[in-house]
């Protein structure tokens, strides 16, 4: 191992860190790229796009109004229909509620808004790290530890790491989903419950992790019996509640806009108003999609895509991280593919889906064969980072720049 590499894994925190910020910098060039070359002036309303019209634009906007204005009471309807129409309650409340105390400071809300998702996105990378090293045993393991490492780092250069330089909810999302993991590897139900009270006011994902916590609780109730204790001996109460109150954050969002409203069905009716089909039913859209597209072929390849994830996920590339981890990577893309029609925005959401990087570093740098890791695995981490770098390049250019005729939302 080179020195340096000896000086990441003795100081890990410090190493991500650092990786971090240089992924930042690579974001902000991406985002400098795509204004100058790609941005359509007609999108910014002058003539020379720039970063910070990048940054602004999209989602931003609806949350600075949410910071700004807060929700819109009665909720906005079509005159002709009386169907409700587009409204911030599309929009969770805690990020951008989370700003308003910078903004009483004096803080435009951009400023602060992505002055904060900075330091969150710092966060997550380290509570990222932290999850795939938690399945780490107390002997030392540096094959594993170094794992742990570059999956956090390839984390940060994610394509669609560029919102996080944006006022949306990913940093947030993330460090909130990440802490439930960590804690409910832990054991610690009670502060995993507290966890999901914010996280059902930032994301609609609370259902995903409701499904990875009763997976831990199945994987410890045999750990337990197996052991000859009684299961979850201390703790039943707690992890019943846990999962009760990570049911009610699932839906806590949805009822307070129809209890605000009067409409019990209000939030669903503005998310259909911007473009959802929850009545279309689970997983429908995906494939009606994929055949409308390229027929039989679009199935079987979006079918053989899902397979070859799940495969990696449940086969050796993904037994070395924590069972609770891929659960969530099980769970969360599915519960995706159920309630989201296929949309652009895919790429962001599956920022949240933090196991694909754990993926992605043990193919880089484990043998096919064995659980080892190869000798010049350093060379194929760097080779790996040329397309995604490209990719967090495209994705910013493609879908980040705006044009009323004719964009695509990130």
């Amino acid at each position: 191992m080179t020195a340096l590499g000896r000086r990441a894994l003795d100081h890990p925190i410090r190493a991500i860190l650092i990786v971090y910020v240089a992924s930042r910098l690579v974001a902000l060039g991406a985002l400098w790229i795509a204004a100058t070359w790609f941005q359509n002036p007609a999108g910014v309303g002058h003539l020379d796009p720039t970063v910070g019209d990048l940054i602004g634009l999209w989602d931003g906007e609806w949350y600075e109004t949410v910071a700004t204005q807060g929700y819109p009471v009665p909720l906005p309807a079509d005159p002709v229909t009386g169907r409700l129409t587009y409204s911030a309650w599309a929009f969770y409340p805690l990020f951008p509620f989370l700003v308003r105390p910078l903004m009483a400071l004096g803080i435009p809300f951009t400023v602060g808004a992505v002055g904060l998702n900075v330091v969150l996105g710092g966060v997550a990378a380290l509570l990222v790290w932290a999850l795939f090293r938690h399945g780490l045993h107390a002997e030392p393991q540096p094959g594993r530890q170094r794992l742990a490492l570059v999956a956090a780092c390839l984390w940060c250069f994610y394509p669609a790491t560029g919102v996080m330089l944006k006022p949306y909810t990913e940093p947030l999302a993330v460090v909130l989903v990440a802490a439930s993991l960590l804690y409910l590897m832990r054991r610690r139900y009670a502060v995993v419950a507290l966890l999901a009270l914010p996280l059902g006011l930032t994301r609609g994902v609370a259902a995903a992790m409701g499904c990875a916590a009763l997976i831990h609780l199945v994987v410890r109730v045999r750990e337990d019996r197996a052991a000859g204790v009684a299961p979850l001996r201390g703790q039943r109460l707690s992890a019943a509640v846990m999962l009760v109150v990570t049911g009610l954050s699932g839906i806590a969002w949805p009822v307070f806009a129809g209890v605000v409203s009067g409409i019990p069905t209000a939030f669903f009716q503005v998310q259909e108003a911007w473009g959802q089909k929850p009545a279309s039913g689970p997983f429908v859209l995906w494939l009606d999609w994929a055949w409308s597209a390229h027929g039989l072929l679009g199935v079987v390849v979006l079918v053989a895509l899902c397979g070859t994830y799940l495969a990696l996920i449940l086969g050796r590339h993904g037994r070395w991280i924590p069972v609770e981890v891929r659960a969530w990577a099980v769970a969360y893309p599915l519960y995706l593919f159920a309630v989201v029609r296929p949309i652009t925005s895919m790429w962001r959401f599956l920022l949240l889906d933090f196991p694909i990087a754990a993926l992605l570093a043990s193919v880089a740098m484990r043998t096919s064969t064995g659980e080892s890791i190869v000798g010049h695995w350093r060379r194929r981490v760097a080779i790996l980072l040329v397309p995604i770098i490209g990719g967090l390049v495209w994705w910013t250019c493609a879908l980040l720049t705006y044009t009323p005729w004719g964009s695509r939302p990130p």
